[in-house]
């Protein structure tokens, strides 16, 4: 009995032994077929076509990401802007009589050469810009990635809010997608596109640069008339040239639209602050151009403000000093009409923060005659909403 033990012991371990045996040879022969591609050489000359396919396919799988696929899809809707402007100049000897009389009043024109970006938003060829490239164009060249030119033409432009609207003859042309600024996270990739320096002229691509939202509702001073609130703001880096192309998130949408940068004393270059349109504005200003060539703001409101300072927050016992106080309320106006009284503190127009009566002027120049807005009123110390339409003076 105890010998059959011992055989069927010693049967098992060398049953044991063949298997592992077997497994352990296999291996080392299938190892030896498939060749390692994390490190196999790329110029390894003994691997065959089909490896090197399979580790250039890995590589490339690891080298492409959401950025680099979004970059591929919106690129070719990015354009580059050469626009040939005629500015008027007047002589500095002008005022002198002498030199009228013999000269003329000393005015003439002179030809000016700029450069943006831009992004077509349509298949039928309808580009935006900024007001700043291209609204005062007198000849405005296009040029898409693909090496295409195309004359542009003005459809409207609106000074106001820094936005212009192009139009080239072209069909089934690539378009970015237009996406919503509101909902915008600080802190989430952003992707700015465009033409800085011209750099587009010369590889007929754009140029890319790469950040996070910095910031959101950034209200800066206003600029040549232009009124530039509740901005986008980016440290991926943006120069000139750079105005008039797209801000995007990681997937592919349109947020905003590049337009201004903060330099250092004495520099023209960026140091990583920029600031961009948001999308929402921009469609709203587009639509209008689109229709009508321009944003009709023939309306009033009757208030007549001023800037909450730290006297006026102290006595209506405010946290801060922003915002700005009502002192007259002119009779029948729109102000009137939605029943505003003196003495209100507006804080918000349609939740945006009101800082003072530039910032309340410039948010009132993002609607048109006939929109009705939301404003944020403090009264006795409570928060109340007043709706008001903005009607002509004269109906």
């Amino acid at each position: 009995m105890t010998n059959r033990k011992l055989i069927l012991i010693n049967s098992l371990i060398t049953l044991l032994l063949l298997i592992t045996f077997y497994l352990v040879t296999n291996a080392e022969n299938t190892n030896s077929k498939q060749p390692n591609y994390s490190t196999a050489s790329f110029y390894d000359t003994t691997l065959s076509d089909d490896q090197r396919e399979k580790i250039n396919d890995a590589l490339y799988r690891q080298r492409s990401n959401i950025i680099t696929e979004t970059i591929q899809k919106v690129s070719p809707a990015v354009v580059g802007i050469n626009v040939k402007e005629i500015r008027q100049y007047r002589s500095p000897y002008a005022n002198d009589p002498f030199w009228r009389y013999f000269f003329g009043e000393g005015i003439y024109n002179q030809e000016v050469q700029g450069l943006g970006s831009g992004y077509l938003i349509s298949s039928d060829g309808y580009i935006v810009t900024n007001d700043h490239v291209a609204g005062q164009g007198a000849e405005i060249t296009v040029t898409l990635s693909n090496g295409e030119h195309y004359e542009a033409k003005i459809v409207g432009s609106d000074l106001t809010t820094d936005i212009c609207l192009l139009k080239v003859e072209g069909k089934n042309l690539p378009f970015v997608k237009l996406g919503n600024s509101n909902d915008v996270i600080i802190g989430e990739w952003a992707i700015a596109v465009g033409n800085p320096f011209g750099l587009f002229s010369v590889s007929e691509k754009p140029t890319v640069t790469v950040g996070v939202i910095s910031a959101t509702g950034m209200n800066l001073s206003p600029v040549d008339n232009r009124y530039y609130l509740n901005m986008i703001q980016t440290d991926a880096s943006i120069n000139q040239g750079n105005s008039g192309g797209p801000l995007v998130n990681s997937v592919g949408e349109v947020i905003g639209m590049n337009t201004i940068i903060y330099t250092a004393n004495g520099s023209g270059g960026s140091i990583g602050i920029g600031f961009a349109i948001p999308v929402d504005k921009i469609k709203r200003i587009v639509e209008e151009l689109k229709k009508f060539g321009k944003v009709d703001r023939n309306f009033w409101t009757g208030l007549r403000i001023q800037n909450v300072d730290k006297g006026i927050a102290e006595y209506f016992g405010l946290k801060r000093n922003y915002g700005v106080l009502v002192k007259e309320i002119i009779r029948n106006s729109p102000a009137d009409k939605s029943n505003f009284q003196v003495y209100d503190i507006i804080t918000d127009i349609n939740n945006i923060k009101v800082d003072n009566s530039n910032t309340l002027i410039g948010l009132l120049q993002d609607y048109k005659t006939g929109d009705a807005v939301s404003l944020g009123v403090i009264r006795d110390g409570k928060r109340i909403v007043k709706k008001m339409k903005l009607e002509r003076q004269n109906d």
